[in-house]
């Protein structure tokens, strides 16, 4: 089966020419045609806690094939459910409905577990009640009751370097984040492995410049990639652009999505929390930032808008987040790889959507 594209992003950049698929796989890239549009890699999503009207931690087997069923089309192909701080109970009880097998809707890479270990200065909306400091029997309940890949936590906190040794030695990727970090401290978490921050600049120490915090310190360094939600509400444009040029090609695109994402203005729940959205931005009664209502392709189609090459747009929103996960088969369309495709038009509007190969949008 061929696509009909003029182009197709393999591995950052857009190879002139027709995709043909077979098998689940993508078989040829660059073949003579006279199709239009460009074939992207399926969005790979690393923070959602909800879409479509279905809160993920508080939701069933059949929620999550509905929140999937809305992220496809989106364009998003693969993500992790997130599970922002709560009491151990209620993340046990989450992480049990978490399916570990896909059924017909993106692929779902693992839970990303956003706390509870994170620093009391930079909880934003998270429930302060429930946030505890690093403690390795805990991650160990939580990995037996679902399929945990993924950890945020505060690296200055006590014990965090441990635990971060701790979650690498049973290979969940650490992120940094709701962080009041130094950049000493920063770059002890960088210097024992911990390769990824999360949301940079949100709920985390403020960047000066006698006191670069974790935001300046993932930016100076070349091995660190940082994640960061262009909504227009979350960072200002100008932060953004600053991220895209001091970190061009390590810049993952995420959503933070919750319920109200694709649902519009009214009254939500992220996890225990009640969150307001009015005019698209979610929000606590005490008016914290509670999440987004983001889509994949508007961050893809906002972080174009501000200067930045398609190419690279879609870079940041398919290779860099599938290579934090260590999934880089998901962030390509070379051939041999799956077949999770993005088909969009010249402005940008989703025609398809393929996982494995399948048609599931379009």
């Amino acid at each position: 089966m061929r696509l009909g594209v003029a182009a197709a992003l393999v591995d950052g950049s857009l190879v002139p020419g027709d995709v043909e698929v077979a098998d689940g796989l993508v078989a040829a890239v660059g073949l003579a045609g006279t199709g239009s549009g460009i074939a992207s890699p399926g969005f790979v999503d690393l923070q959602v806690n909800g879409f479509g009207g279905v809160d993920l931690a508080s939701s069933d087997r059949a929620g999550y094939a509905r929140a999937g069923e809305r992220q496809l089309e989106t364009g998003t192909t693969a993500y992790q459910p997130t599970l922002i701080t709560a009491f151990e109970h209620e993340l046990l009880a989450s992480l049990r409905e978490v399916p570990r097998e896909r059924d017909g809707g993106p692929r779902i890479l693992g839970v990303h577990v956003e706390g509870p270990f994170l620093s009391p200065e930079r909880m934003g909306a998270h429930p302060p009640e429930a946030r505890r400091d690093p403690d390795t029997g805990l991650v160990d309940r939580l990995r037996e009751a679902g399929p945990v890949t993924y950890m945020t936590l505060a690296p200055e906190r006590p014990g965090a370097l441990e635990l971060v040794d701790h979650l690498h030695g049973a290979g969940i990727t650490v992120s940094a984040g709701h962080s009041n970090a130094t950049a000493g401290e920063a770059n002890a978490a960088f210097d024992r492995g911990v390769r990824t921050v999360t949301h940079l600049f949100n709920a985390m120490r403020p960047l000066t410049h006698r006191d670069p915090g974790i935001a300046g310190t993932a930016l100076a360094r070349e091995d660190v990639v940082v994640q960061v939600v262009v909504d227009g509400i979350h960072l200002a444009g100008e932060t953004t652009l600053l991220c895209w040029r001091a970190a061009g090609g390590r810049l993952a695109l995420v959503t933070d999505a919750i319920a109200a994402a694709g649902e519009g203005d009214g009254d939500y729940r992220l996890a225990g929390v009640e969150v307001t959205v009015h005019d698209g931005v979610a929000r606590r009664a005490d008016g914290v930032l509670a999440g987004s209502t983001l889509t994949m392709i508007d961050a893809v189609r906002n972080l174009q808008a501000l200067g930045v090459p398609l190419a690279s747009a879609l870079d940041a929103a398919t290779r860099v987040p599938a290579g934090v996960v260590a999934r880089p088969e998901l962030g390509t369309l070379a051939p041999g790889t799956p077949a999770d495709v993005v088909v969009l038009d010249d402005g940008l509007e989703i025609q398809r959507v393929l996982v494995a190969g399948e048609t599931l949008v379009g």
